[in-house]
């Protein structure tokens, strides 16, 4: 164990995320699913809209051998992740991770674009969910797919609920699914497949992004930066608490309408 009196170093900082697979509530049986789906498209070029560390991507591209793909994000650090990923797994030379904004990006169309809890990546409204999906449209190639993971309200929350989650939560910071579907037959798709997280996946994904730093901050309860710990892990716990059965997440596969 770490000496709590000693300064910080690179050894003794608390992990970040390494329990985490996905960034997202995302099952191995429903990615499987997914990317076997999307994979007998056989699509040659795939982009990743906020991929952080694009572990759906390099599935993807390790299931179609053909396929080319490029993530975007802003951070470097997953990004980073990615690209040891894509090194590990032979995939690298099919790949790039790309450390720039999305908005407005030429990077498409793509055969298949995925954007998982990335939204806001495309767009700055609030909510980012309709431009976001006009945003799709244009990036995805006539007869390819888009992969959207979308929060929703999964009933409308109250106004104890929204004062316990992120800062500033309000009730229009999601639709409801129908509306969600609603939006995206207006951008311009058609939905193929409309699937939601479980509660087990969400219980899974809250708990593996917590659970690093969780144990750190027991085993290092007097270090320099245990205080700024706990008061993060804490808030975020308190956050879930008030939206655990409230947010949903949406996966919609969508199909571009021609023309």
């Amino acid at each position: 164990m770490t000496n709590s009196s000693a300064t910080p170093g690179t050894d003794d900082l608390p992990p970040r995320l390494t329990r985490l697979v996905f960034h997202g509530p995302l099952s191995e049986t429903r990615a499987t699913a997914m990317v076997r789906r999307l994979a007998g498209l056989r699509p040659r070029s795939v982009l990743d809209i906020g991929c952080g560390w694009g572990e759906l991507l390099l599935r993807v591209l390790d299931a179609v051998p053909r396929a080319r793909g490029v993530g975007i994000d802003v951070g470097g650090e997953d990004l980073a992740r990615g690209r040891r990923n894509a090194e590990a797994r032979g995939l690298a030379d099919r790949v790039e991770f790309v450390e720039e904004s999305a908005m407005g990006t030429r990077r498409g169309p793509a055969d298949l674009v995925l954007c998982l809890g990335a939204s806001q990546a495309l767009s700055p409204a609030e909510p980012p969910t309709a431009e976001a999906l006009r945003e799709l449209r244009r990036l995805v190639a006539d007869g390819g797919r888009v992969l959207l993971g979308e929060g929703f309200w999964q009933r409308p929350p109250t106004e104890a609920e929204l004062a316990g989650m992120w800062p500033g939560a309000s009730a229009g910071d999601h639709h409801d699914l129908g509306t969600l579907l609603d939006l995206a037959v207006e951008a311009g798709f058609r939905p193929e497949w409309t699937e939601t997280a479980s509660p087990d996946e969400w219980e899974e994904f809250e708990s593996a992004y917590q659970a690093d730093a969780e144990v750190w901050l027991a085993q290092h309860p007097g270090h320099p930066l245990a205080a700024a710990t706990r008061e993060r892990l804490d808030r975020h716990r308190a956050g879930w608490m008030a939206y655990r059965g409230v947010l949903g997440l949406a996966y919609l596969t969508l199909v571009p309408v021609a023309g």
